[in-house]
């Protein structure tokens, strides 16, 4: 159907296969719009929707594929729980850098110390620092305690802040050097047992994550002459375990419970445990049916 418009207008004429034509003068025609270019361009957005769809899917298996080896790699990259054994005797070393300012275990060994004394590393020292890096809380449960440079460390927790609580032996706390009088003088609780057997444990518990347990009682002797060991160790479950008891020992001994006049400790025919000669406090244990004098 031919085209016919009103003088200098182009009006929509003739359709051919799809294809809107202008009528313009003199009969030409040009063509307008083509039909299902829409459509098309829809099919086109269809495809490419399909596309990134594949691409989504191809990126997430790639991803659940390596999942397990980036969890492997960042298992590896955390902090190991610490574990450290100590045997001691331990070398003497110079341990004032340790125990100055708060701090100070953190710093280098001085120059130039008039101790004399060697400035490396020694069981000890370990020691010290695994103490000293209570922030929050440090419990003690020790059958003797006379070693000043430990009782210097607790002293110094406790004046930075920290909560400290000890438990402790009511026979060996009485002993000449005994850090426990220190302690208490200082303002950190105390409690002691009433029982006929000992206190003989030997543990710390710091900030309630690390735990330091074994055979050592903190005494100059123990840490220069014996063989003794000292674990260090960061787990959860054994943590929980000694921290439960040191709360049930801390409880039972809770000086509301102390008796006046206690049962002294039952040692069969030996001597009695602490007596008093010459203006010194002497332990007596029973060994091979002679008794033999010792002090802590």
């Amino acid at each position: 159907m031919g085209g016919w418009a009103w003088p200098g207008t182009w009006p929509l004429a003739a359709r051919d296969g799809g294809v809107a034509w202008r009528s313009g003068a003199g009969g030409a025609q040009t063509p307008l719009q083509r039909r299902g270019c829409g459509s098309r361009i829809s099919g086109g957005m269809g495809r490419l929707s399909w596309q990134v769809a594949a691409a989504a899917a191809v990126g997430l298996a790639l991803t659940l594929e390596a999942l397990p080896w980036v969890l492997r790699w960042l298992r590896s990259r955390r902090r190991r729980p610490r574990r450290e054994v100590l045997f001691f005797p331990s070398q003497v070393t110079c341990t004032e850098a340790l125990l100055r300012a708060p701090g100070a275990e953190l710093a280098k060994l001085p120059e130039g110390c008039p101790c004399g004394l060697p400035h490396g590393e020694s069981a000890l020292s370990r020691l010290l620092r695994a103490l000293l890096a209570a922030r929050a809380s440090l419990d003690l449960c020790l059958f003797a305690f006379s070693s000043p440079q430990l009782g210097r460390a607790v002293q110094l927790l406790h004046q930075r802040g920290v909560r400290v609580r000890v438990v402790t032996d009511c026979d060996y706390m009485a002993l000449n050097g005994s850090q426990i009088g220190l302690l208490r003088k200082a303002g950190i609780q105390v409690r002691h047992d009433q029982d006929p057997g000992y206190m003989h444990h030997k543990f710390a518990i710091v900030d309630k994550r690390v735990l330091i347990t074994g055979s050592l009682n903190w005494t100059t002797q123990a840490i220069q002459n014996n063989r003794e060991n000292v674990l260090i160790m960061e787990d959860d479950e054994y943590v929980r375990l000694f921290l439960e008891e040191f709360e049930r020992i801390w409880e039972q001994f809770n000086p509301t419970k102390y008796t006046f006049f206690p049962q002294k400790k039952s040692h069969g025919s030996c001597a009695p445990p602490v007596s008093r000669a010459g203006g010194r406090l002497l332990s007596w244990h029973r060994t091979c049916g002679t008794s033999s004098e010792s002090q802590t």
